[in-house]
């Protein structure tokens, strides 16, 4: 008895959301496996002497994607109790039986009152079924998603090993030069500074050393050249100033030793190419790279 009833609520689920066969299952994107990319990628980020920014970016996308996935997968695990009081309520209750209203036996204003209760459940259920059905499309893009975004990390970290000989080139070319002095900064990275000061107006100043940070600032091969007073997005020609300076970067980075530059939500590295590639938004004007241009140095 118990499987026929599991069985008609089956059924009942099935019409009420539309569905005619299950569907294959979509591989669901691993948590786990992001995390095991995720060392593999700071591994290379300390053989290629710092953050590279391509994959990074990668990186970023991938946890929101997978991030995303999660919370929509836990959404659609709480409306599993709605979808199952849904079917239980199409089985118990059914379609509204109008024959019964000209029986002459039936109460007119209780048949009535019933229909009107039926009506609004019947109204209510289908708002329901429809912001499920809306949850189940969610989820599966966001798994799609999540999994390819996990898949393009996993071929970009490929890729850059196969360029370990080639990086190692760059590396030596440059050399491996430890903070010191005062400021705790690379002489490179003290050279660089001095020269875009001679060459750009820093009215906003320039902060470089962040002492217990885990990238290029903690190790005194960063410095942020401000192009406002700091949370407020550049403009005029504070915004040309730093375009100015990107510019310049870019075509003097070869001599200074440049290793990537951060501007206007962009990127420019070196390591990965060259060229200027977009990155995901960081949720501010800051992290966002609106209101500096960031420099790290090999």
């Amino acid at each position: 008895m118990r499987i026929w009833r599991l069985a008609v609520l089956v059924a009942v689920l099935s019409g009420l959301l539309g569905l005619h066969s299950p569907s294959p299952a979509m591989a669901d994107p691993s948590p786990a496996e992001l995390r095991k990319l995720t060392k593999q990628a700071a591994r290379l980020n300390e053989l290629y002497r710092g953050q590279i920014q391509s994959l990074e970016e990668i990186r970023v996308q991938a946890k929101k994607a997978t991030d995303t996935s999660g919370d929509l997968e836990a959404q659609l695990k709480a409306a599993q109790a709605e979808v199952s009081r849904i079917a239980q309520t199409s089985y118990m209750f059914g379609p509204l039986d109008g024959v019964r209203l000209l029986t002459p036996n039936a109460d007119p204003y209780a048949m009535l009152g019933g229909a009107a209760n039926l009506t609004f459940m019947a109204n209510e259920r289908a708002q329901r079924v429809e912001s499920i059905k809306k949850l189940i499309d969610k989820h599966n893009d966001a798994k799609a998603n999540a999994s390819e975004k996990i898949e393009k990390m996993r071929k970009e970290i490929k890729a850059l090993q196969n360029k370990k000989d080639e990086i190692q080139k760059l590396l030596q070319k440059y050399g491996f030069q430890q903070p010191g002095g005062a400021e705790g900064l690379t002489p490179r990275m003290i050279n660089v500074r001095a020269e875009i000061m001679a060459n750009f107006p820093m009215k906003y100043g320039v902060g470089c050393l962040r002492p217990g940070d885990p990238g290029e600032h903690g190790k005194g091969r960063a410095c942020d050249f401000m192009m406002s007073s700091g949370g407020r997005m550049a403009t005029g020609s504070d915004a040309a100033n730093g375009d100015a300076l990107a510019a310049w970067l870019i075509k003097n980075g070869p001599r200074l030793g440049v290793m990537y530059i951060i501007w206007k939500q962009r990127y420019y590295d070196i390591r990965s190419g060259g060229g200027w590639d977009p990155m995901s938004d960081r949720g501010g004007v800051t992290a966002n790279h609106y209101d500096h241009v960031h420099v790290s140095v090999f």
